[in-house]
C-alpha cells in the first residue's frame, strides 16, 4: 500500500494537472511532478 493508504484516483491526477495548467502553476516549469502518493 501507498504510504497515504489508498489507491490514486482519476480526480488525484486531474487536480494536479489543473493546479499546473492553471494560473497557480505559472511559475513551475520543466518539473517532473509526482502524483504517486508517496511511494518512491
Amino acid at each position: 500500500m501507498t504510504p497515504l493508504g489508498r489507491l490514486g484516483q482519476p480526480a488525484d491526477i486531474a487536480s494536479a494537472v489543473a493546479f499546473s495548467v492553471g494560473p497557480d502553476g505559472g511559475w513551475i516549469n520543466g518539473q517532473a511532478i509526482r502524483a504517486n502518493g508517496g511511494v518512491i
